[in-house]
């Protein structure tokens, strides 16, 4: 992981590397962009919603600016020149691409007594972006004064899913604004076109995001409460999964809490359809569970018992989200290849 002292020794290298990238050596490329690589992938995420098209897109984009170094003529940073690159790799593959969706934007609330019915990978849903990515990403993330959300807030699964509500143009401005920090100049660069054009763009991002973002993000949330208090109330949720306490874990439920499962159409709405749920299906099965994050959120990592195998393969992985002091989210993702993408171990004990 690049801490910040990493990256100052990184920067104060970067004219001899990229003298040496020029000249053709791709050992010196790689090193160029090795400290960017994270970010750049998690801004891909943003604008796109799926992890393994954020990595196409990531990889078009780091091949795009291999082939046009030299026509990096240096009027703007390094990091400004790869983000707009990988902003039009991820606009590019977004044009061919539906926005991603959560349950609850597709379907109605199921009946938490009968079969969640077979998984719909077909559907473009909404993916996790999991911890050992998110960790990388923040790390290498550079906040700056015209940023209005940090690292954290702008991968929670509320703002992610919130983007996809955008127009890919107006994600594009509004992330390049509003999360990196580009001025409004820059900007304007980027897409060749006016700060009018721009500004209006971002207006009306900002006029779609009023009414489908939480009126408190997660990382506001933790602020507000402290850490500790926040970690403990974390801890407590966790530890009413890990022992099955379905009254313990109800108790820590909004009236109107969400229970989704992509790529399950399924979802149930409210405390008490979330109990039943837990009652009649969840905690009729063995689980192993694990506190892990996804998303810059606190979740869970389930392995269920599998007779066949006669081990406990990972799942699910769940992500919380609080207001106040419950909770009024569960996200529960259950595609396969989401889980192998992980870097969570495939097998409990």
């Amino acid at each position: 992981m690049l801490d910040q002292v990493a990256m100052a020794r990184s920067r104060s290298r970067e004219p001899e590397v990229l003298a040496a990238a020029r000249r053709g050596d791709r050992a010196a490329f790689d090193e160029l962009v090795a400290e960017y690589r994270s970010s750049l992938h998690a801004h891909c995420y943003r604008l796109l919603g799926s992890v393994s098209d954020a990595e196409d897109a990531l990889q078009e984009a780091l091949l795009g600016a291999w082939h046009g170094l030299a026509g990096f003529e240096e009027r703007s940073s390094l990091r400004s020149w790869l983000y707009a690159i990988a902003t039009h790799a991820a606009l590019r593959l977004a044009a061919k691409r539906p926005s991603r969706v959560v349950p609850l934007d597709r379907f109605p609330a199921a009946d938490p007594r009968a079969d969640v019915g077979a998984l719909q990978p077909e559907i473009p849903w909404l993916e996790l972006y999991a911890e050992p990515r998110y960790a990388l990403e923040h790390a290498a993330f550079e906040s700056t004064p015209e940023a209005r959300y940090s690292a954290s807030e702008s991968i929670e699964l509320a703002f992610v899913a919130a983007l996809q509500h955008l127009p890919p143009n107006q994600r594009a401005v509004l992330l390049l604004r509003e999360v990196l920090g580009f001025s409004a100049d820059e900007t304007a660069r980027t897409f060749e076109t006016s700060l009018q054009s721009v500004n209006s763009a971002l207006q009306r991002a900002h006029k779609t995001l009023a009414s489908k973002l939480p009126a408190v993000s997660q990382e506001r949330l933790r602020s507000d409460l402290g850490d500790q208090a926040f970690r403990e109330l974390v801890e407590r949720f966790v530890a009413a999964w890990q022992r099955a306490d379905v009254d313990g874990i109800v108790s820590m439920l909004t009236e109107d809490v969400t229970f989704t499962m992509p790529p399950l159409a399924a979802w149930f709405s409210g405390r008490e359809a979330v109990r039943t749920f837990f009652e009649a299906q969840v905690f009729a099965r063995k689980w192993r569970f694990f506190p892990t994050r996804a998303n810059g959120q606190p979740g869970l990592a389930c392995y269920m018992w599998d007779e066949a195998s006669q081990s406990y393969p990972l799942s699910v992985i769940n992500v919380f989200t609080f207001r106040r002091d419950r909770v009024v989210g569960i996200a529960a993702f259950l595609d396969p290849a989401w889980l192998q993408g992980s870097g969570l171990p495939p097998r409990a004990i």
